[in-house]
């Protein structure tokens, strides 16, 4: 049966819909509803549950630029990032179907308003439905920043979009710091802007390595994985277990390695399952296929 990418970002979007959201309950001053809001990115080690009640923003640290695109939006203007520099960027993947992205625009749009000299939401449509339906909606809904169609490029540029909606956050120097998948609530998004505007806010900055939860490439770089334990392994057994799951593909059809698609779908059974089988053939200590040994090499570390 043939499964349209479109039904696969529906299902996925739906499950970031209705996400626990502890930490943007931390985040934010005032608690907040659980449902319909999904996780940020935060460090291997968040602050324990007896730290001070002081809102945190994690931002990565040495970010990595922004990949750069010039395109038209549906109103036909020229939109590049190479102009952008100096404000903040809010990359927002979304699309007409999706329910969560709904609820989001009106945040996007009061963002835009709010700081129009400073900030630039760019909204990119993940929709298969012709440019001139979208601009349709998009006008109904009041959006007042430039809409974009996504393509396969620009996905893959900015590491995969598993789910709707997606926003990447840039700086004003043009660098990618973080990375939002599901809804938060606009006071949430409002701190990060601003405090990436150099405006006081009343929260503590933290930053985290990007070992793909921003960039999946970056997965290379991690030491732990989503649903994975290396629990047992020597340093050394480690390390080759690591190589492997950065070597080898996933057969689920994502088209990433065991380790991307780890972090991409920590649901994923599939490479859950091939990679805690890596990891026991490792420590039964038996050697990686040659065709994968081919791959691997230390820079993948």
């Amino acid at each position: 049966m043939h499964v349209t990418r479109t039904k696969i970002l529906t299902f996925v979007a739906s499950l970031a819909f209705v996400a626990a959201a502890a930490f943007v309950i931390h985040v934010l001053a005032a608690p907040r509803p659980a449902a319909k809001r999904s996780q940020p990115v935060v460090p291997a080690q968040a602050p324990s549950a007896n730290a001070e009640k002081v809102p945190v923003l994690y931002f990565a640290k040495d970010p990595e630029a922004a990949p750069p695109f010039l395109v038209r939006d549906l109103s036909g203007n020229v939109v590049s990032t190479a102009a952008l520099k100096g404000k903040v960027v809010l990359l927002n993947f979304w699309a007409t179907w999706c329910g969560p992205c709904r609820e989001e625009i009106p945040e996007m749009i009061k963002l835009q308003a709010q700081y129009k000299d400073t900030l630039q939401v760019i909204g990119a449509s993940e929709d298969e439905a012709p440019p001139e339906q979208v601009a349709k909606f998009a006008q109904k809904a009041g959006i007042n920043y430039p809409v974009i169609m996504s393509s396969a490029q620009l996905e893959r540029e900015y590491g995969g979009v598993a789910a709707l909606p997606t926003t990447f956050v840039i700086n004003t120097d043009g660098r990618v710091v973080q990375k939002n998948v599901g809804v938060y609530p606009f006071a949430f998004y409002d701190m990060e802007a601003r405090s990436l505007m150099g405006i006081p806010v009343t929260a503590r900055i933290e930053t985290f390595r990007d070992t793909g939860q921003i960039f999946l490439k970056n997965a290379a770089r991690a030491s732990e994985l989503p649903g994975v334990s290396f629990a047992g392994l020597t340093v050394a057994q480690k390390k080759i277990a690591l190589h492997r799951l950065n070597a080898e593909n996933c057969t689920c059809g994502c088209k990433l390695t065991l380790a991307e698609c780890r972090i991409n779908d920590t649901t994923c059974p599939i490479s859950s399952g091939i990679a805690n089988k890596i990891v026991q053939e490792v420590a039964r200590g038996k050697s990686p296929p040659a065709a994968s040994a081919a791959k691997s090499s230390p820079g993948n570390l």
